[in-house]
């Protein structure tokens, strides 16, 4: 385990930091995605204290953009606490197992996860759940306005019992991987249950703070979490994370979803290459 944190150690991952900052506002990920395999890869931080880190870089992304005026007209809090009941749940139980899996096998579950939810981004690129503007959003749905078109957008869930299995899976692989979550949510919840990109995306990021305060709590408690590294790179997420909800907002959800699957590939190649 690294007990020792250089300058330059801490210097570069408050740079990660910021990257993980941007990919997190913009998309809802958390930024673990990203500061995961940098830490692990790039700078030599055994996994399991690089997951602690990740964790709590998540919460300050969520705080970040919940925060936000433009993050929170697209948030349905509704949704959000349902599903997060669940996803608090399985980030329960992956916080109290991470600790009994081998580095290894977490690496190559992190790459597998990355593939399929790239996969999934990519195939439903094109794919919108937009209703029309007289339709009903039914009782777990919701209506915003489109920065970019202006035009109001009806969305209603559908297959709410998958998007609660999935928040479950979510939370387990948030603590074991420091994910934050949405990696898995946002991608379903767009592709198969008919929350549009912006509302999953801004929603997503409400939920993972919950999620990774639950998971980090444990990780702190085991003495995995390193204060100096935690803070630096806290400060390149809070940094990125405007940055990165800016962009959300100019660029339309074809483009984020684009950007999301390579993303996710990009990530998982990482691992793959660089496995032990």
């Amino acid at each position: 385990m690294l007990t020792e944190v250089s300058f330059t150690l801490a210097l570069f991952t408050a740079l990660s930091g910021v990257v993980a900052g941007v990919m997190g506002g913009m998309l809802g990920l958390g930024g673990g995605v990203f500061l995961v395999p940098v830490l692990v890869q790039g700078l030599g931080v055994p996994m399991p204290q690089a997951v602690a880190i990740s964790l709590t870089t998540v919460i300050a992304t969520s705080n970040a953009v919940s925060g936000s005026m433009a993050g929170r007209q697209y948030i349905n809090l509704r949704l959000g606490f349902l599903l997060e009941l669940l996803t608090a749940a399985g980030g329960l139980l992956g916080s109290l197992v991470a600790v009994y899996v081998a580095p290894r096998a977490l690496m190559i579950t992190f790459s597998v996860v990355m593939v399929m939810m790239s996969a999934l981004t990519f195939l439903r690129r094109a794919h919108r759940n937009n209703l029309p503007e007289s339709a009903d959003p039914g009782e777990w749905g919701g209506r915003f306005i489109d920065e970019i078109s202006g035009e109001a957008v009806v969305y209603r869930v559908t297959r709410m019992r998958l998007a609660l299995v999935t928040s479950f899976v979510a939370g387990v692989l948030s603590t074991l991987l420091g994910l934050g979550g949405g990696v898995v949510k946002v991608p379903v919840l767009n592709a198969w249950c008919g929350v549009p990109m912006r509302v999953v995306s801004a929603t997503s990021a409400f939920m993972i703070g919950v999620t990774a305060t639950s998971g980090a709590l444990v990780y702190l408690g085991r003495g995995l979490l390193l204060p100096v590294l935690a803070a630096s790179a806290v400060i390149g997420v809070r940094v990125g994370s405007g940055a990165g909800l800016r962009l959300s907002r100019r660029l339309p959800p074809a483009s984020l979803k684009m950007i999301l699957a390579a993303v996710l590939l990009a990530v998982a190649a990482l691992m793959v290459v660089r496995l032990p």
